[in-house]
C-alpha cells in the first residue's frame, strides 16, 4: 500500500522525510511554503539537494506536495485571479525543481459569478500556466465539500475543467474522503463508495485518479462541511476505510493522510490503523 500523510515541514524542507519514515508511511504530502500567505521565499540549490539526498535515503515516493490555501483560480477579481496564478505558478516551479509527482489545489470558489464562468476562469488560469511552465510534475484537481459558491463538489465541475484545459494530459484529480462524504456520498455504507466509484469511473475516468486523501469527517453525509477526523473517529467510520483502502479498483492508489496531528511523533494512530485494515 501507498501510503503517506500531510507532514510539518519546519526545520527545512527535507525534516519532512524523516517525519513520514518515523510513522511508518512510504509517501508523504507537504506544503512548500507557508499556505495561508502570499509570500514564498527562494529555495536554495543546496536546500534542493538536501531534500532529494533525504528522499532517496528514506525512499519516499511520491512526494505529493499541497498548494496554498488563498489560491483562488476561479475568482471574478482579476487583481486575486492574477496573484492566484502567480502563486500556483511558483509552487508549480518549485515542485519541479524539487522533483514532486503531484501538486494539488483546490478548484477555487467563484463567489456569485456563477459556475459556468468559474470553470473558465479555472481553465483560462491553468492553461496560462501550463503554457508557461514546462515540467513532469502534475496537477490534481482536488474534489470539495461543496459549501458556498466553491467549484468541484460534482466530479462533472472537475470534467468541464479538464476538457476546457489544452493540455489536460497533465492534470489529473484527487479525491478527499471527507469532502465526498460532506458533499454527497454517504461512504459510511458500502452502496455509497460503490456510488463514488462508479460515478468517478463514469464522469471523468479512473485513470485520472491519481491520489486520495484519507480523511474521517467530524460532520455528516451532506452537510457541505469540510472538518477532518481521525480515521474511524469521525462519522465516516474505519469500516469504510477498510472497504476503500482494500476496493479493488483503489487499492493501488495513492492514499494521504491528512488527520490532526502533523509535528514529529514516533507513532501515528491512523497509520497504524489503516495498516491493520490493509488485507494484502
Amino acid at each position: 500500500m501507498i501510503l503517506g500523510k500531510h507532514v510539518s515541514i519546519a526545520g527545512g524542507l527535507d525534516k519532512a522525510f524523516k517525519r513520514a519514515a518515523n510513522i511508518g508511511c512510504n509517501s508523504l504530502q507537504i506544503f512548500v511554503k507557508n499556505p495561508r500567505g502570499w509570500k514564498m521565499r527562494e529555495v536554495m540549490a543546496e536546500e534542493v539537494e538536501k531534500f532529494k539526498a533525504a528522499r532517496k535515503k528514506y525512499k519516499i515516493d511520491p512526494v505529493v506536495v499541497h498548494a496554498a490555501y488563498l489560491i483562488n483560480l476561479a475568482s471574478p477579481k482579476d487583481e486575486l485571479w492574477e496573484k492566484s496564478i502567480s502563486a500556483l505558478k511558483s509552487e508549480y516551479q518549485r515542485c519541479d525543481r524539487l522533483g514532486a509527482e503531484y501538486l494539488i489545489f483546490h478548484p477555487g470558489s467563484h463567489t456569485g459569478s456563477g459556475l459556468e464562468t468559474g470553470i473558465q476562469r479555472i481553465a483560462e488560469a491553468l492553461n496560462q500556466i501550463l503554457a508557461e511552465v514546462k515540467n513532469e510534475t502534475m496537477i490534481l484537481l482536488e474534489n470539495t465539500a461543496g459549501a458556498g459558491t466553491s467549484i468541484g463538489e460534482e466530479f462533472s465541475h472537475l470534467k468541464a475543467i479538464l476538457e476546457a484545459v489544452d493540455h489536460s494530459e497533465r492534470l489529473g484529480v484527487c479525491i478527499d474522503s471527507c469532502h465526498a462524504f460532506t458533499a454527497k456520498y454517504n461512504l459510511a455504507i458500502e452502496e455509497g463508495l460503490e456510488e463514488l466509484i462508479n460515478d468517478f469511473e463514469n464522469i471523468i475516468g479512473l485513470k485520472h485518479l491519481k491520489v486520495v486523501h484519507l480523511n474521517d469527517s467530524k460532520h455528516d453525509c451532506c452537510t457541505n462541511k469540510d472538518e477532518h477526523a481521525h480515521i474511524g473517529k469521525g462519522k465516516i467510520g474505519d469500516q469504510a476505510f477498510k472497504r476503500l483502502i482494500n476496493h479493488p479498483k483503489l487499492k493501488d492508489k495513492v492514499f494521504i493522510l491528512e488527520t490532526p496531528q502533523f509535528d514529529e511523533k514516533k507513532e501515528d494512530d491512523d497509520v497504524i490503523l489503516l495498516k491493520q485494515l490493509r488485507e494484502d
